[in-house]
C-alpha cells in the first residue's frame, strides 16, 4: 500500500476556512464545480479554435507534444469569472493579504496589499507527453522557503483530468520544504478531477504536468495566478490585454489585470490611480492621497 498522502477533494460548497485549512497543511487541494457549465462551454467556443493551431513546446519544462496559448483576457470575457471565482479569490486574499504598518508624518498607517492577475494559460496536454519537471510556481519572484506565500494558483480542468491522460502531479506537504529538499516524482499524486473542478494551490508547492500515456485524450486546463500587488505580474498584462479591452471588463477586473494602485504609492501614473486611464469616471476624483 502507498503511503502518500493523497490531495483532499472538497465539494463544491466549501466554505474559504475549508480551503484554507487544506492549503496551509498539505498546500493544495481540489475544490468541485468551481466554474458552472455556461462558463466552460463559453471558453471551448472562445478558445478551441486558436489551441487546435497551437504549436507544440519545444522543450521539456513546456512540453514537446503540448500546446499552450496565453493572453487568455484578451481571448475570452468569460475569463473574468476565473479570476473572481468567490472560493479562489476569497482564499488567496485571506491568505496572502496581510496587513503592514509603516510611519508617515508622525502617524502610523496600516496597508493591506492588493491582489492581482499574473498569468494566464490554456494548456493540453496532447497523448503521449512526458512528464514535466517539478517545480514551484513563485521561484518566478525569487521567493525563498519556508517563508510567507506571495501567490495561489488554480488549474481548473477543462475537460477529462486523469492520472493516465496527464493530470496534474502534486506533492502534498512540500510547501514546508527549505530550498535544499529535491522534490522527486515518485513523492507526487495525481489531482484527478472531473470537467468544471479546480485544483488550488500555493506558489510554495511542487508540481508538474503529469504523463499523457492515452492514445487518444488530451488533458485540457486553464490555469491563472492571484499574486500580491507589489510584485510583477509573471505575463505582461499590459502587453498581452489591449487597452481596448480592458475597457470591456468591469472595475473590479481591470483593477486585477493591473490597472490600479498598491498601497502604499506601488504602481501609480502621474501620482494618481491608474484605472482613471481605462475607467475615467471610476477614478475621476482620485488625488495624490489615494495612493497611500
Amino acid at each position: 500500500m502507498s503511503s502518500k498522502k493523497a490531495l483532499v477533494t472538497l465539494p463544491g460548497s466549501a466554505s474559504i476556512d475549508d480551503i484554507l485549512e487544506c492549503l496551509e497543511r498539505d498546500g493544495g487541494c481540489i475544490v468541485k464545480n468551481m466554474l458552472k457549465q455556461e462558463t466552460i462551454d463559453g471558453l471551448w467556443a472562445d478558445l478551441a479554435d486558436v489551441l487546435d493551431v497551437a504549436p507544440n513546446g519545444d522543450g521539456s519544462f513546456v512540453g514537446r507534444k503540448t500546446r499552450r496559448i496565453s493572453g487568455l483576457f484578451s481571448r475570452s470575457l468569460h475569463m473574468q469569472e476565473l479570476i473572481t471565482q468567490p472560493q479562489l479569490y476569497g482564499a488567496a486574499e485571506k491568505h496572502l493579504c496581510k496587513p503592514f504598518k509603516y510611519w508617515l508624518d508622525g502617524v502610523q498607517h496600516v496597508s493591506i496589499p492588493a491582489l492581482q492577475m499574473s498569468l494566464t494559460q490554456a494548456i493540453m496536454i496532447m497523448p503521449g507527453e512526458g512528464a514535466q519537471p517539478l517545480h514551484r510556481d513563485d521561484i518566478a519572484h525569487h521567493r525563498r522557503h519556508p517563508g510567507p506565500d506571495s501567490q495561489i494558483q488554480v488549474l481548473y480542468a477543462l475537460s477529462e483530468y486523469t492520472e493516465v491522460n496527464g493530470a496534474t502531479r502534486v506533492i502534498p506537504g512540500s510547501h514546508k520544504w527549505d530550498d535544499d529538499r529535491a522534490p522527486t516524482y515518485e513523492e507526487s499524486v495525481p489531482a484527478e478531477m472531473n470537467v468544471g473542478d479546480g485544483l488550488i494551490y500555493l506558489g510554495s508547492t511542487y508540481h508538474s504536468g503529469g504523463r499523457n500515456t492515452t492514445v487518444d485524450k488530451p488533458r485540457t486546463a486553464i490555469a491563472t495566478t492571484l499574486v500580491l500587488g507589489y510584485l510583477r505580474q509573471e505575463e505582461n498584462q499590459y502587453i498581452a490585454v489591449p487597452r481596448e479591452r480592458v475597457r470591456e471588463f468591469p472595475e473590479r477586473v481591470q483593477r486585477l489585470l493591473g490597472w490600479s494602485t498598491n498601497p502604499p504609492f506601488c504602481g501609480w501614473i502621474e501620482m494618481r490611480d491608474p484605472n482613471y486611464l481605462v475607467a475615467p469616471d471610476a477614478a475621476l476624483n482620485t488625488t495624490a492621497e489615494d495612493i497611500l
